[in-house]
């Protein structure tokens, strides 16, 4: 017999849209009761009340004047999110969706403890903490597991394991594995870390300056030039490819600023960091494809601009 919650139907509130996306896949998108400001995929989630909104504006900053707004705040002991408590206590959820990997990018674990505290009925919250691809796909069997849905959870998690296995089938006939780099925000220059260099690993490359599972890290530019990449991936998080195109046109006018080879412009990419790699969920998977067709180009496997543009596509001067 089904039990309670299944019947009835669970509230859900997922503060972070990897986890949105998760129970959307689960067919949970009528059991979501709240959202972050970031939750906005897939489109079933649109009209879901939103529980967080960022103090500092999403939009119309540069990456510096982000950068520096957020060490502000954090300097000051002050919060990077508002959490509305009181929508949160007045969806009674049972179940909450947080996270305890970045501070930067959500809701931390104590503000949303000072929000449950005044709560009559105490939700169960499910914090994940993901570093690699496959705490990734784990995190889909522990979602599953904590909304009811344990089958459907694991076969989620299958898929996604299948899809790595052919994807690793497909690069295995590759003997060069090329030298990569990605950069994870532009200024200051930090390089990836967590799960992308493992997606590097998985399509078929090798990250020069991160190991799987390290903690993302500032960076020279000299720094990624004398790690000699073959491919340069600009993947600045949470930013679309219009977005980091936008930002990367004005630095690289700035003189002595992303001193570049033709050939390296020739092999940098930008990418759609949003969707395919800041965030730890399913489409991680359409990361590592995306980056093995990068890596690995060849006429079955197109892709689309809106995933990834080369930079000598675009419009920036460039030394030589």
């Amino acid at each position: 017999m089904a039990g309670a919650e299944e019947l009835n139907g669970m509230r859900i509130c997922s503060l972070l849209p990897s986890a949105t996306e998760v129970i959307a896949l689960l067919g949970l998108s009528d059991e979501l009761v709240g959202i972050s400001h970031e939750c906005d995929y897939p489109p079933s989630v649109k009209n879901v009340p939103i529980m967080v909104e960022p103090v500092i504006p999403a939009h119309g900053l540069s990456s510096d004047d982000i950068d520096k707004q957020v060490h502000q705040l954090v300097v000051s002991g002050q919060r990077l999110y508002r959490l509305n408590d009181q929508l949160l206590r007045q969806a009674q959820p049972d179940l909450i969706l947080s996270q305890d990997l970045c501070h930067v990018c959500a809701v931390t674990p104590d503000q949303l403890h000072g929000a449950l505290s005044s709560m009559l009925q105490q939700p169960t919250v499910l914090t994940l903490n993901p570093s690699t691809v496959y705490d990734v796909i784990d995190d889909v069997v522990r979602i599953g597991d904590a909304a009811g849905r344990s089958a459907e959870g694991r076969r989620l998690a299958t898929q996604l394991r299948d899809r790595l296995a052919a994807i690793q089938t497909r690069v295995q006939e590759y003997s060069h594995r090329p030298r990569v780099a990605c950069i994870e925000w532009l200024s200051p220059l930090y390089v990836a870390g967590h799960w992308v260099p493992e997606m590097v690993q998985l399509a078929g490359g090798q990250d020069v300056l991160a190991q799987p599972g390290s903690s993302s890290r500032v960076v020279t530019w000299d720094e990624i030039l004398n790690a000699a990449p073959e491919v340069l991936i600009v993947m600045p998080c949470g930013f679309s490819v219009e977005r980091t195109h936008a930002e990367l046109l004005g630095l690289m006018q700035q003189p002595g600023q992303w001193r570049l080879s033709t050939d390296l412009v020739q092999r940098t990419f930008l990418v759609d960091a949003s969707s395919y790699f800041s965030r730890p969920g399913p489409r991680l998977l359409d990361g590592i494809e995306l980056l093995a067709a990068i890596l690995h180009p060849s006429d079955h496997h197109r892709i689309h601009e809106s995933m990834a543009c080369r930079l000598d596509r675009l419009p920036i001067h460039q030394d030589t």
